[in-house]
């Protein structure tokens, strides 16, 4: 088993030894990559930092001369990223490890996004106990806090560092037995207010011989299932919850980017869409709710989560939107309306029932849509179990190959 170091050996090569000292103890062959600008190692690397930079489009000595640490990071992560492709692709990195404060944290991990899911992945970090979304991203990647700075051995950073390194000789060299059924995959977006329709829609696939993966729609999660899509793991996708394009719209916390709903299209994959959670935008506490939006309709949904109610001008955008990006799919897309409520709040009698505002999201679907894509209204709201089934019964269909069906 095989491990891939990544660390800035001009200034942490003591620590580095250390790592690898550990991980070699427990049988793991171990690569040493050199991500340090600014000096000569401390111990020799398997792959130094003159190659890496080179990977990265730069060259070392001109980035020691600069002197632009912004500039530098931003090589030696891009290099880092290519050479550890090309020593997983080559059957040389089963794992990847780093450690360092915030230079090598964005070197290393910029590293560790650029490796499928599933490859085990590591940093110990002097950031791990802050926002730590730009290092990890949306993938699998382990983050341990370093308690103290990452100068020197002592007998704090000495254990922190062998737990984490015996951590990693453990994912690489236990086989977890996971048991893997060739079966078709279906990736599902979900939220809190539309889990009715994602779990009834999810036991009808799984009982129809598909796997399915469900994925949180927290910006993050979307962007995820995208990344799966493009990387071949997912064989369609039922598109339950949108929301984050809502979030991307209006300046809400779990926006997904806007290149949500792109991937399926352009991995030509079928393609089954509503438009869950539509009605609302994500914050944090109250007092995080930008002061432009105080008039509008919100909902408390826990203390760290404030839900705003999208208007008809913005529904009535997001609908256009949706439409325009589904609509260049190779493969069958089919768009799924349910006029009575798009969420559990978007019901008569709950917080954000808004008909109006529903109304302009519908007829934006209508008016906007692609010859190609199918289009079923029904009278029912998201959760209910009948449009649940309507929208796995089309997944069903389209993955059969049988794109002939109805139409609203």
């Amino acid at each position: 088993m095989s491990v891939v170091v990544v660390g800035t050996l001009d200034t942490k090569g003591e620590e580095i030894a250390f790592a690898r000292d550990v991980l070699e103890a427990q049988g793991v062959d171990v690569h040493v990559v050199d991500v340090g600008v600014m000096g000569d190692p401390e111990l020799s690397p398997d792959t130094d930092a003159g190659t890496v930079a080179e990977a990265g489009g730069g060259d070392l000595q001109s980035l020691r001369d600069a002197g632009d640490r912004g500039e530098a990071m931003d090589v030696m992560g891009r290099g880092a990223a290519a050479v550890a492709e090309r020593l997983h692709e080559e059957g040389t990195l089963e794992g990847i490890f780093g450690l360092g404060g915030s230079g090598n944290t964005s070197v290393a991990t910029t590293a560790m996004r650029a490796l499928p899911v599933g490859v085990p992945k590591l940093m110990v970090s002097t950031m791990a106990s802050g926002d730590i979304e730009p290092y990890v991203g949306f993938k699998d990647i382990t983050m341990m806090y370093s308690v103290a700075d990452i100068e020197g051995l002592n007998q704090l950073s000495r254990r922190i560092i062998a737990n984490a390194a015996l951590a990693m000789a453990g994912m690489v060299t236990n086989d977890a037995d996971v048991d893997v059924e060739e079966k078709p995959t279906i990736a599902m977006t979900m939220f809190g207010v539309t889990t009715p329709c994602v779990q009834t829609a999810r036991e009808y696939l799984e009982d129809n011989g598909y796997e399915t993966i469900v994925f949180h729609a927290t910006g993050s999660g979307g962007r995820a299932m995208e990344s799966l899509v493009r990387e071949g793991v997912v064989d369609g996708v039922l598109d339950v919850t949108t929301t984050e394009w809502a979030d991307e719209l209006v300046g809400g916390v779990l926006n997904a980017g806007p290149d949500r709903l792109d991937a399926p299209g352009e991995m030509g994959i079928p393609h089954v869409v509503s438009v869950g959670a539509l009605d609302m935008v994500n914050f944090g506490p109250p007092d995080s709710v930008p002061e432009r939006f105080e008039d509008r309709t919100f909902y408390q949904h826990n203390p760290q989560v404030t839900l705003m109610r999208t208007t008809p001008e913005e529904t009535a955008e997001l609908g256009e939107i949706l439409v325009t990006k589904v609509s260049d799919n190779s493969e069958p897309v089919a768009v799924y309306l349910p006029l009575n409520g798009v969420s559990m709040l978007d019901v008569e009698g709950e917080t954000f029932y808004d008909p109006e505002a529903d109304e302009a999201l519908f007829d934006a679907v209508r008016e906007h849509l692609g010859s190609s894509v199918e289009l079923v209204e029904m009278d029912a709201a998201i959760n209910d179990e009948e449009f649940a089934l309507a929208l796995a019964r089309k997944m069903d269909e389209y993955m059969r190959g049988e794109s002939a069906g109805e139409s609203g």
